[in-house]
């Protein structure tokens, strides 16, 4: 009896100890990695809680979809990094000091709203900071260039880490697409091409000049850094409709509950992202390490080149040829339309050089199979006679019907009786029950007294 009472008590302490640890699996950090709310509650100046929408690249799904793809091509854990995977909390005024230190021009306030969109960075989306720490050894200094190139400032660098969390391959589910997220408008506007081949929006390059030049053509309109990033996301128009609707303010904060929902949180997480890029270190967050060459060059090709050419000639890895090159959407650089650019690691740029000609060459016909002229069959179509092609019809309607009859005299039915199984009806009638189900389209076990079904 004593035992008996033991072995029960212990069986509700393991039950207990079982509900606690999914309890507290649910609740740390690596389970949020699978959540996919896309949405933050906060609470406003007057103490009511309102819903802003998160920009997609903040969405954890679009984290783990983005962890796949980056770990399949170039980036790696650092395996020297011996951080604790643990989120340390700090006090508010932590937070403003760091944000307070940042060398800007735009102004990075705290509130709560930013509050709420490091703690996203700094917790859900570890992974994707981790991974965006190793992109960014790649792609900062592309952007810190164009952005200079316009004499703008530098900590918009960050705005690719909202917009697509640093993938060049994103697309918003309104159709916005690479690491800056132009529409096909927008970035036909500022002189990006896109057709079947080639998509410039995913040039990290021509992408990066071209959203230098159009935030500088925003400033022209806004003065003003914050409504700048607004219209950035929602356009300019919706900025302007937001300060009207606020009696002509111009600061972000008091036009805020005017903007649309998303656009709410996109100054806020513009503030976060230049946070956590800083001081990761302090959230024990380890940089992934790249295996994409920093060192890249460009070359201009004049004819139509496919990346498998490029790679069997120079013995090189297609997928970084992809890499480098995300621009062009079926792994064919069409120089023969006009001059295009290509981006190899500089070590190859002298050898794609001194074997342009064999490249070109490579198994042309099977990859680059586009036929510049055809000839056009014209032989004269033979007339058939009137009685032959009479008779022809007749003689295929008889054989349809020859095929139909014995279709018909081959098939046979019954009717189920009550208590028949498929088994007891496959035996009467000399088949299988896998044949019953196939003739029948029955899935499983169960059929109808008074039902016909065919046995043959």
């Amino acid at each position: 009896m004593q035992s008996e009472f033991l072995s029960k008590k212990m069986k509700r302490t393991f039950n207990k100890l079982i509900t606690a640890l999914i309890l507290f699996c649910c609740a740390s950090p690596m389970s949020a990695q699978n959540d996919n709310n896309s949405e933050v509650t906060v609470t406003n100046a007057v103490g009511k809680k309102e819903t802003i929408d998160l920009p997609e690249a903040m969405v954890t799904g679009v984290d783990s979809l983005l962890h796949l793809y980056y770990n399949k091509t170039y980036l790696k854990p650092d395996s020297d990094c011996n951080l604790p995977d643990v989120n340390p909390i700090y006090s508010n005024d932590v937070y403003k000091q760091r944000l307070s230190k940042l060398p800007t021009i735009i102004e990075m306030p705290y509130n709560d709203v930013v509050q709420k969109f490091i703690d996203r960075y700094s917790g859900q989306l570890r992974r994707s900071v981790s991974i965006m720490l190793g992109a960014s050894n790649f792609y900062m200094p592309i952007f810190e260039e164009a952005l200079e190139t316009y004499q703008l400032p530098l900590e918009l660098k960050y705005l690719p880490v909202i917009e697509s969390a640093l993938n060049p391959m994103a697309v918003s589910r309104v159709g916005a697409s690479g690491l800056w997220q132009f529409m096909i408008n927008t970035g036909k506007r500022y002189g990006l091409e896109v057709n079947s081949l080639v998509d410039e929006r995913r040039d990290p390059v021509k992408a990066s000049y071209a959203a230098a030049h159009y935030l500088s053509d925003l400033y022209k309109i806004f003065g003003d850094w914050n409504l700048v990033i607004a219209a950035y996301n929602c356009g300019p128009d919706k900025v302007n409709h937001a300060i009207h609707r606020s009696k002509g303010s111009h600061d972000y904060w008091q036009i805020y509950p005017y903007l649309p929902r998303e656009t709410r949180g996109y100054v806020p997480a513009f503030i976060a992202a230049n946070y956590i890029m800083n001081y990761y270190c302090d959230h024990n967050i380890c940089p992934m390490v790249t295996t994409l060459p920093v060192r890249t060059d460009t070359v201009v090709v004049n004819r139509d080149v496919h990346f498998e050419q490029i790679a069997h000639v120079l013995s090189t890895d297609i997928d970084q040829l992809r890499e480098l090159n995300p621009q062009y959407r079926r792994d064919v650089v069409n120089g023969n339309s006009h001059p295009m650019s290509l981006r190899l690691p500089s070590t190859l740029i002298n050898q794609y050089i001194e074997k342009e000609d064999s490249i070109y060459a490579y198994n042309t016909s099977d990859l680059l199979s586009k036929r510049t002229e055809v000839e056009v069959n014209k032989e004269e179509p033979q007339v058939e006679s009137r009685r032959s092609y009479s008779s022809r019809r007749s003689s295929a309607r008889s054989s349809k019907k020859s095929r139909k009859s014995k279709r018909s005299r081959s098939s046979k039915s019954i009717t189920v009786r009550e208590g028949d199984t498929l088994s007891e009806i496959a035996e009467r009638n000399h088949t299988t029950v896998k044949k019953l189900r196939k003739l029948n389209g029955i899935s499983g076990s169960s059929i109808r007294a008074g039902k016909k079904i065919k046995v043959k």
